[in-house]
């Protein structure tokens, strides 16, 4: 990776990944029950915060490697998650392909599998868009364009009632001001994070404050409004950034920060687990929708873990969360430590 892990960092993204997964699971298992359960409540009070915090914690080290030359840049940024991507969305699409022939025939399965590539598929289309931000930061800060003039430009995008159906256009309005601040930002980031290890008081009374705030505006429904989003996203996430930090200084909730190492091995397969648990809990009928739920979310945020530790211990698989040697542009491969998922 070429960069030192930040605990606090680590411990914001597994929140935020177990948000996604969360988010759903909890959807899922709704849909298939045709009934709402107790955990919609805490899947719409993270809906504001959970992708902007995401992207903005992504966008944290770019610095360190956007002055890198582009053959570099591309391989790192670019064909490290087009692998990625590629690779699941095919193994999604085996597991689901009885279900996609059924409904649509085995040429519509295929003009599906092929407009994928295109149109970002599933849960897949965070690290779709990932290279598409690392590009246009990398244009405008080689251009020379003011940070100011593409921050004010994302930030009116992301009010702008951009809804083409076509999520590559769609999702990088609505997300890459969170990306771009938290690159633009990230030495006043750190700093925050730094402050509220040492202001604990000031930070929760700012923690209380957020979440009667933003649980207010989602009850009214008024948080998806435009401005409102802009400034929830930002508010929340450092309500996620302050919380990572007190959690850290606390020594509380380590599988967090484990959950944050491995976020990206979490978030390419928990899809699987998700709905098997889903499937078999629904058949038995045993518990409430929101109980269900949430047994859903643990096994499927767990799961991958178990998944990538298996490997470790059997050297065996590695291609599923490293690139191979192949998959690097020619002249840019590194060691087998700078390969792994989570670079």
């Amino acid at each position: 990776m070429g960069t030192s892990r930040v605990d606090w960092v680590d411990t914001a993204k597994g929140i935020c990944i177990v948000f996604v997964v969360m988010m759903h699971s909890v959807l899922g298992v709704e849909a298939a029950a045709g009934e709402t359960g107790w955990m919609h409540a805490v899947v719409a009070f993270a809906a504001p915060f959970r992708m902007p915090d995401f992207f903005l914690i992504s966008g944290l080290f770019l610095a360190n490697v956007i002055a890198r030359d582009w053959k570099l840049y591309l391989d790192r940024k670019v064909v490290h998650f087009a692998y990625f991507y590629v690779l699941w969305m095919t193994i999604q699409f085996a597991v689901k392909a009885p279900v996609f022939v059924a409904d649509m025939g085995a040429a519509g399965t295929l003009e599906f599998y092929l407009r994928s590539f295109i149109q970002p598929f599933g849960t897949l289309w965070f690290i779709y868009m990932l290279p598409v931000f690392f590009v246009v930061s990398k244009l405008a800060h080689d251009r020379r364009v003011p940070w100011q003039a593409m921050l004010c430009a994302a930030a009116l995008l992301q009010m702008a009632p951009i809804h083409t159906g076509w999520l590559l256009v769609d999702e990088f309005a609505s997300r890459f001001v969170f990306f771009y601040a938290g690159y633009i930002f990230a030495p006043r980031i750190f700093a925050l994070a730094a402050w509220a290890r040492e202001r604990i008081g000031f930070s929760l009374g700012y923690l209380l404050i957020w979440g009667l705030v933003n649980g207010g505006l989602v009850a009214l429904g008024w948080s998806a409004l435009p401005g409102v989003a802009l400034v929830l996203g930002a508010a929340g996430a450092g309500a996620i950034i302050l919380t990572s930090a007190l959690l850290v200084k606390a020594a509380r909730l380590d599988i967090l920060r484990h959950c944050g190492e491995n976020s990206i091995v979490i978030y390419l397969a928990f899809f699987f687990p998700m709905g098997v648990t889903r499937v078999i809990l629904l058949k038995l009928g045993l518990l409430d929708i929101g109980t269900t739920s949430l047994i859903v979310t643990v096994v499927a945020s767990v799961s991958p873990m178990i998944l990538f530790w298996l490997i470790r211990r059997t050297d065996k698989g590695w291609f599923l969360f490293r690139r191979p040697e192949w998959a690097y542009l020619k002249g840019t491969s590194g060691s087998k430590r700078q390969a792994q998922a989570a670079e």
